[in-house]
């Protein structure tokens, strides 16, 4: 059974995730490390539980979910694996950074890009990928229903939803996918979104004031 250890990292506190089971394979998803002590925070954390990292996941490619892409193919040799349709988002980067006043590193680009749907295995586990832009144009949510776990990326958080101001941002379509695709998923669905705390489906079907 797949668990889940988040870090929060970066000026915008954002989570990364390492998913991992009882085989010793794990992926990391959003690595938003930035400070040397949040990467090390990452890599003792994979270090000291004797993992070996086999995939690089992003749920989508702005900068605070891609900042640490360059360190964990420097340190592991993954390249990110993300939907096509975000590479444009992932390219922008280099340019907007600095005037965020954010040190980047160039992302190295996908030798492979994930489909709209399908899945990802690794030791016992499967991913079954959700497309789910409106936050972004090309947005993915990674679902574990053995473990039933969502890595939702920005599109559903607790009681709010992603912002739908940025390029490639709708915001009708953002909630229609949560309505048809996250919602469509059991209530007691545990969702790990790209900023705070985890919540679940049901309990945002009851009390998110983006979607009553």
């Amino acid at each position: 059974m797949a668990k889940v250890k988040s870090f929060i990292n970066n000026p915008y506190q954002e989570n990364t995730y390492i998913l991992y089971d009882e085989i010793g394979e794990c992926v990391i998803i959003d690595p938003g490390m930035y400070t040397a002590s949040e990467q090390n925070a990452v890599t003792n954390f994979i270090r000291d539980n004797n993992l070996k990292p086999v995939a690089l996941l992003n749920t989508h490619c702005h900068i605070d979910h891609v900042l640490g892409n360059k360190f964990i193919f420097d340190k592991y040799g993954l390249k990110p694996q993300f939907h096509m349709g975000e590479s444009e988002v992932l390219a922008a980067v280099v340019a907007y950074a600095p005037q965020m006043g954010i040190r980047y590193e160039v992302s190295p680009m996908p030798d492979m890009y994930l489909p709209e749907t399908g899945s990802i295995q690794f030791g016992n586990t499967t991913l079954q990928l959700i497309f789910a832009p409106g936050h972004s144009p090309a947005h993915l949510c990674f679902y574990d229903e053995e473990a039933n776990i969502l890595i939702g990326g920005d599109v559903l958080f607790r009681l709010s939803i992603g912002r739908t101001d940025l390029p490639g941002g709708n915001f009708s379509t953002l909630i229609d996918n949560i309505e048809t695709k996250l919602f469509a998923l059991p209530d007691d669905c545990t969702v790990y979104p790209g900023h705070g705390p985890e919540t679940t489906i049901g309990y945002e079907k009851q009390n998110n004031p983006f979607l009553t």
